[in-house]
């Protein structure tokens, strides 16, 4: 029975998936060894903590080597939360994110003495565009099955032993992590820019996990259901659901439609519903990403 599960479990791993990880890892190496690293700036997570180990320890302890001892446990640890396929895609694109910094810092040998070889010892520019490509490849990375920071694994695992969301728990984990490297480096300026850095990879992974350009998710209750779906569905060339509603006030039958549109059609559904039914009521919500069968 465990033979076959973990044969299931394998089964489900996907070579496109490895592929498009390489090059997350990748991403994630080019952008803190080029920008963040060499002006002492720092990722969030397990990656900020490896950067400031690296600084604070001698030579022979690297950037490269923390991310593997403390990313990969983490991982080890709350595979049974989180399963074979996603444990192996992480500990993957870990590897490869730590070969790619390896490469990028020793092998190579990239000039660091003026500090990124990009934007110099401009510490916004580092912690913008540090921040957008770190993202890139952590979005990238959740987005084809894994993580990319054992911190997420950790979170997930144990916020709501501690009565609060993942989110919070990371947001904490970071701000006493740069509070650290503050005391540390004896100058809050570095972890000041790191928080920038930080929201900037936050929003760049929304980005790349749910899509730049989001689809709008439309409930209409209205009384003429069928007359609003089929105007709907005829204009837009898409399908629509209709739901059967009970007023809470007045105790009324009536119907929701719910249709998803993109933002530049909203004017045009709004006009067409209310030609239908003046008197139906709109909401618009956001939908990260649409999935259709195949």
């Amino acid at each position: 029975m465990v033979k076959q599960q973990i044969k299931d479990q394998l089964n489900k791993l996907n070579a496109i998936n490895f592929l498009l990880l390489l090059l997350a890892g990748c991403i994630n190496a080019f952008g803190v060894t080029l920008f963040l690293a060499p002006v002492k700036l720092y990722d969030s997570g397990i990656s900020g903590t490896s950067m400031l180990l690296d600084h604070i320890t001698p030579e022979g302890f690297t950037l490269s080597l923390f991310l593997i001892i403390l990313n990969i446990p983490l991982f080890i640890f709350g595979y049974k939360r989180q399963g074979m396929t996603f444990t192996i895609y992480s500990i993957f694109a870990i590897i490869v994110y730590s070969m790619g910094a390896w490469v990028i810092n020793d092998v190579i040998g990239v000039d660091f003495s003026q500090g990124s070889p990009f934007s110099k010892q401009d510490l916004l520019l580092c912690a913008i565009f540090g921040g957008m490509i770190s993202g890139v490849g952590s979005g990238m990375t959740i987005r084809f099955g894994g993580a990319i920071d054992g911190i997420e694994v950790m979170a997930v695992i144990f916020a709501k032993k501690l009565g609060m969301t993942v989110g919070t728990f990371v947001m904490i984990y970071n701000v006493i992590l740069y509070v650290i490297c503050g005391i540390v480096m004896n100058s809050w300026i570095l972890p000041l820019y790191s928080v920038i850095t930080y929201m900037a990879a936050l929003k760049t992974i929304d980005f790349i996990v749910e899509g730049i350009d989001r689809s709008k998710g439309i409930m209409i209750i209205t009384e003429k259901a069928e007359e609003v779906a089929e105007g709907l569905m005829e204009t837009f060339e898409t399908g629509a659901t209709i739901m059967p509603a009970v007023g809470g006030y007045s105790k009324a039958e009536k119907n929701v439609v719910y249709f998803i549109v993109n933002r530049f059609q909203i004017a045009k559904m709004r006009n067409l519903v209310h030609a239908i039914d003046p008197k139906a009521y709109m909401t618009i919500t956001e939908v990260a990403d649409v999935f259709t069968s195949k």
